[in-house]
């Protein structure tokens, strides 16, 4: 079974090539619904690897903790920050050790971490509910298993993608906001290009309300 430090040496191993793997642009889904954030709030960048968005939440006047698993990464993060002006509170972690201090952050955001196998993902999502203040948010991108016939970023594994059913189990207890299914061309550096399966999920930390839950692109709830 992969270690951490396996992890460690593989990821290093792609961040190592010039330039920036996942290219400098933050993610899409997180500039659609970075407006649900505000200055001055606090966000933890879960797995930012070359820190493209939690350089981009600083920039917005966030306050920024991110981790990531390489240490390659993570000195491309602070060089990224430096170069933009902007402070980012870089860690050397994984996921699975990351202490998820109780109610730390206005909100959390992880996007495509799905190198991370069920039980390391279930401990996560519980992690980052536990980590976000009550009314904070979780925002969360990931690929459904549909992601396996496109090939363009992700790991080979159905196990690791996300289901609209899987995420609604994580999050029972809270208020999904958003919750959409769709096809999308990803064009993010070299480690995803392409047409691309994906999942986005907005959370409210508190009392699940169905009524907020948000109709898809196609104008009807997704799921």
């Amino acid at each position: 079974m992969p270690t951490d430090r396996d992890d460690a040496q593989a990821w290093n191993a792609r961040f190592a090539q010039p330039g920036f793997f996942f290219g400098t642009e933050p993610n899409a889904f997180l500039v659609r619904h970075v407006e649900l954030l505000t200055p001055g709030q606090s966000v933890l960048a879960v797995a930012d690897g070359e820190g493209r968005n939690g350089v981009f939440l600083a920039e917005r006047g966030m306050t920024v903790t991110s981790f990531d698993i390489s240490d390659v990464a993570v000195r491309k993060a602070v060089a990224l920050a430096t170069a933009r002006g902007v402070a980012v509170d870089t860690h050397l972690d994984s996921i699975d050790t990351w202490e998820w201090q109780p109610e730390r952050f206005d909100a959390v955001v992880a996007i495509f971490i799905q190198f991370a196998p069920p039980d390391v993902r279930d401990r996560a999502f519980a992690g980052m509910l536990r980590t976000v203040r009550r009314g904070g948010l979780v925002l969360l991108q990931g690929y459904t298993p549909r992601q396996l016939e496109f090939g363009t970023g992700g790991p080979p594994f159905v196990e690791h993608m996300y289901t609209a059913d899987l995420l609604r189990t994580a999050f029972a207890d809270h208020d999904v906001m958003v919750l959409d299914e769709h096809d999308a061309h990803v064009a993010e550096g070299t480690g995803h290009q392409g047409m691309s399966a994906l999942i986005e999920c907005v959370v409210r930390k508190g009392p699940a309300d169905p009524g907020r839950l948000s109709p898809g692109r196609g104008g009807s709830p997704r799921g």
